[in-house]
């Protein structure tokens, strides 16, 4: 049996990927094959894709995400037509990833989607809405209610922050959304933000600790704009950090930990056990207004994914980017 694929190959000029009918021998060992329905494009595809140290075998089928039914399985748990979603893990590093029409995984990857959110929907999340939701449940376990004050969003505009800004909306948080892109206001405040913050702010050299204004942050940036959230964090607030699009150093202070007993948090949606990724679906399921992701995601074919990385990579891609791998 074929199916279509994206191919990442490596060459002298770096790395090149195109679609391409590959066999079924083509796919890596796992115990479930799932006909895949919808994959997206985040920003380590796009990183994966242009060069950055991702993918560590070739020829290899990239995407770090993928959503779909249940072909065969040889693990208990899952049956034929179960709708199943898959995130991080080895995806697209040794693994062959979601940019194909077939996949097959270990049965320890999957999770079984909830009712409610189908398998578009579950791609339309992805690994961003995914690690939105465990960054929402870090501040709650860290005893960040909606009534300790506002809740500052990097990248507001980029995947993870539009689906935080849409989740802490819903259950009643202020949210600040920071973004550099004057344009994007109306779209921000429709997700829910109740306030709007220049980017370039948060990037100026600022003192160690500074006036309190944040009750929690979640972070995609890093950097300098981390530091300075820390500075700005009030007492016994928490800071999430998942990215680092603004730099990987933390040229940061111990005083807000020391002096206002500032929690940092740090969020991995790559290799979250089990249990966790079943409370984030299942949160998602009943926290996230699917009406709002709607205004999040715009949708392309396998054959377009190259030209949204270089679209994502140059800063001009909003919200989520599905990929309809049967198109």
């Amino acid at each position: 049996m074929t199916f279509q694929a994206i191919v990442a190959r490596q060459s002298n000029d770096g790395v090149t990927a195109a679609v391409e009918l590959v066999q079924d021998e083509f796919l890596t060992a796992g115990d479930v094959t799932v006909s895949v329905e919808w994959s997206t494009v985040n920003y380590k595809d796009a990183i994966a894709l242009a060069g950055q140290k991702i993918i560590q075998t070739f020829p290899s089928i990239p995407g770090i995400d993928f959503a779909g039914t249940v072909e065969s399985s040889a693990d208990p748990r899952f049956a034929r037509g179960d709708q199943v979603v898959a995130t991080g893990w080895a995806l697209s590093q040794t693994h062959n990833g979601g940019f194909a029409q077939k996949a097959k995984v270990p049965a320890d990857w999957l999770v079984k989607l909830p009712p409610s959110i189908s398998t578009r929907h579950a791609m339309a999340i992805g690994t961003a809405g995914f690690t939105a939701m465990l960054s929402v449940l870090a501040l709650e376990h860290g005893g960040i209610s909606p009534d300790r004050g506002e809740i500052l969003v990097t990248g507001a505009s980029g995947g993870v922050g539009s689906i935080a800004i849409a989740i802490l909306s819903k259950l009643g948080y202020g949210v600040g959304a920071s973004t550099g892109k004057s344009s994007e206001g109306p779209y921000l405040k429709d997700l829910g933000a109740t306030s709007l913050i220049d980017r370039a702010t948060l990037f100026a050299e600022g003192p160690p600790i500074s006036a309190e204004r944040w009750a929690g942050a979640v972070d995609v940036v890093g950097g300098r704009a981390l530091a300075n959230i820390l500075a700005q964090t009030t007492y016994g607030g928490v800071v999430t950090t998942c990215g680092f699009v603004g730099g990987r150093d933390l040229p940061a202070s111990v005083l807000p930990f020391i002096l206002r007993g500032v929690t940092l948090a740090g969020i991995d949606s790559v290799n979250a056990p089990r249990p966790v990724r079943e409370q984030a679906w299942q949160r998602l399921a009943t926290d996230l207004d699917l009406e709002k992701l709607a205004s999040t995601v715009s949708e392309v074919g396998l054959g377009d994914v190259t030209k949204v990385v270089g679209e994502m990579l140059a800063g001009r891609i909003r919200g989520r980017t599905l990929v309809d791998v049967n198109r």
